[in-house]
């Protein structure tokens, strides 16, 4: 189960960043209840969309799941890490939200997500039930996001970066726990 959860928040930091940013402007009240809604939906069609391709490569790659999950999530990290990196250089005035419009709302769910379809393909090492897995990833996925755009009104940008570098951190330590578990 705390694999699961910890899956669950390692995805969601990219929206929560995302969403923090984008509470910065503080323009859009409605955003508040639109990002957390696309980035937890998102998050969890997208799993579960890696979830089925899982299940359908599955007897295919059995024996190398262990390292598949460990490459994967390790790739995913890391790409969060040097985001998280390249973002924390960026000054403010870099990093001005764009103005809202439905496109840019899908666009930034689809983007904060693709990373869950590929996370999704590990979903049957994980000791917990698919389907609640599913769950928790679009549920923690909108708590953060909401958290993370009241925390961008609040805390500043500063928090962006690191919110993002902590979720790559995550997903590292799950991928590396998938390897030595399946060694």
């Amino acid at each position: 189960m705390w694999s699961a959860i910890t899956l669950a928040f390692g995805l969601a930091m990219d929206a929560t960043a995302v969403s923090a940013a984008r509470g910065l402007a503080g323009r859009q009240p409605r955003e508040l209840v639109l990002l957390p809604a696309l980035f937890g939906g998102f998050q969890a069609g997208m799993s579960a969309l890696g979830w089925l391709a899982g299940r359908w490569a599955g007897p295919y790659i059995e024996r190398w799941d262990h390292w598949v999950a460990f490459g994967l999530l390790v790739a995913i990290g890391s790409k969060m890490l040097v985001d998280a990196w390249r973002d924390g250089r960026h000054d403010a005035t870099e990093r001005t939200p764009a103005p809202a419009t439905l496109a840019l709302y899908l666009g930034l769910a689809l983007a904060t997500s693709i990373d869950a379809a590929a996370a999704g393909l590990t979903l049957p090492l994980v000791p917990v039930a698919p389907w609640l897995a599913l769950a928790l990833i679009g549920t923690v996925t909108a708590a953060c996001s909401a958290t993370g755009y009241l925390a961008g009104r609040v805390l500043g940008e500063r928090l962006g970066a690191r919110l993002s570098a902590l979720g790559g951190l995550a997903l590292i330590g799950i991928g590396i726990d998938l390897l030595i578990k399946g060694l």
